[in-house]
């Protein structure tokens, strides 16, 4: 019997030694493979631990290598090892750009160097990219990302915004101007100026990439209007915002080029089972076109009249958003109460969006009109995604069709907030539960081995 025991005892001295043998190899062989492959999941919120499909997209169209310098000291006061936050985010960009560079430079040992380079604060990034720089002092993924765009796009791109008629100013902060838009255009490398007639004698067609009409309040004078009319001749781009008032004299400007603007207002049944007025149209359809390429996402217009295109061999046109698939263009008082009047009422699907192209003087002129100014506004910028609508209709007109792509998102995820049901649970779960599952456990191999042996 004793013999027996001692025979057993070795054979599980001898299993235990195969499996502690058997596990080193795996740990070893796990280990060899973790060198050999990098292999990683991001299961933050908004996937904040990696690049965005935008960011990588602008990235593949830097062709050639960026150059990163940091002048950043070894430790912030605020932020710690500021140096390994720069060398972790950037980590991010190089794994899709390996020809991205990242060098650094102490402030405080080099001054002399972060005066030359105009440095203003600790942390602060330069970025070279064919003899172009931008700084940059957040140091997160929608700041990168646009900087490389800017440099990505080569040169500042003008766009001219008419004035002089109380239209919506890129640069204004009222409700209804555009000054939001216009300050993140600013971000992506185009500049602005406004253009009054009463103090310009012509358009600077050779200078602008586009001019913007956005929702003049004032009829023109007939003189301006002939200026407008030329510059179209001449083969300008244009980007129109139309509401749902009136045309302020540039109906022959809709004659040029092949559009009806039907009057009243787009009402969107859709909108109200979302919590929206009717009379916001919900833009969800688009069409074959470079700008809506890809674009799967809802876009509002506030208060949108219907664009129809006349059919005609001078220009190309698409319709660039349909809305209002079970609505109707409202010509009754919008005060009231908002009903389809099939006597009176248009039916939709309605279009409210058109792009326009034809080949002029060897060059591709291109026009965009839009039956709503409110969509770019202060107020609704934030509504869906107008906001990349619009960057989309500016990079197009532009000739920068390249870079349209969806904006770098915005980290949403700086913390965890969990609640004191799941704070408890999870004190619960790791500091009793799981303790005591491991002793039950230990406590039955050791009765069933014990078993094993006295038997």
């Amino acid at each position: 019997m004793v013999e027996l025991n001692k025979k057993m005892q070795r054979y599980y001295r001898m299993h235990n030694g195969v499996f502690v043998v058997l596990l080193l190899l795996l740990v070893f062989l796990l280990g060899y493979l973790a060198q050999q492959t990098r292999q990683q999941w991001d299961v933050s919120q908004n996937g904040r631990n990696s690049l965005s499909e935008a960011s990588i997209e602008i990235l593949q169209k830097l062709q050639g290598p960026v150059q990163v310098t940091a002048y950043a000291s070894e430790q912030d006061a605020q932020l710690g090892d500021i140096r390994q936050i720069i060398t972790s985010f950037i980590a991010q960009y190089q794994r899709v750009k390996p020809d991205l560079s990242l060098t650094f430079i102490d402030p405080v040992e080099q001054p002399n160097l972060a005066q030359e380079a105009d440095v203003q604060v600790n942390g602060e990034l330069i970025i070279r990219f064919n003899q172009r720089i931008e700084h940059l002092t957040a140091i997160n993924e929608q700041a990168f990302s646009n900087a490389l765009m800017r440099l990505a796009r080569g040169e500042d791109k003008l766009i001219v915004e008419l004035s002089g008629h109380g239209e919506r100013r890129l640069d204004g902060n009222a409700n209804y101007d555009l000054g939001e838009f216009g300050r993140h255009l600013h971000t992506n490398g185009f500049s602005s100026r406004q253009l009054n007639f009463a103090t310009e004698a012509d358009i600077p067609a050779a200078h602008a990439s586009t001019l913007l009409i956005a929702s003049p309040q004032t009829d023109l004078l007939p003189g301006e209007v002939e200026k407008l009319l030329d510059y179209i001749d001449r083969g300008g781009n244009l980007l129109w915002l139309v509401d749902q008032e009136s045309l302020r004299g540039l109906q022959p400007l809709t004659e040029k080029l092949r559009l009806t603007l039907t009057p009243g207002v787009v009402a969107d049944p859709q909108a109200v089972q979302l919590k929206a007025p009717v009379t916001f149209a919900l833009g969800a359809i688009y069409g074959p076109h470079v700008i809506t390429s890809d674009f799967n996402y809802i876009t509002v217009f506030p208060f949108a009249r219907q664009l129809t295109i006349d059919e005609n061999e001078e220009w190309h046109s698409v319709a660039l958003v349909e809305a209002a698939q079970q609505g109707w263009v409202e010509t009754g008082d919008l005060n009231g109460e908002i009903a389809f009047d099939q006597d009176a009422d248009v039916p939709g699907p309605v279009s409210i969006a058109v792009a326009l192209s034809r080949n002029i003087e060897d060059r591709e002129q291109r026009i965009v009109v839009v039956g709503s100014g409110h969509f770019l506004a202060n107020t609704y910028l934030g509504n869906g995604s107008n906001l990349d609508f619009g960057i989309n209709l500016i990079n197009w007109l532009t000739g920068d069709e390249e870079l349209i792509v969806i904006q770098p998102r915005a980290t949403l995820d700086n913390s965890l907030v969990l609640s004191e049901f799941e704070l408890t649970f999870i004190a619960l779960g790791f500091l009793i539960v799981l303790p005591l599952l491991f002793l039950i456990s230990g406590i039955v191999i050791w009765w069933r081995r014990r078993r094993k042996i006295g038997s």
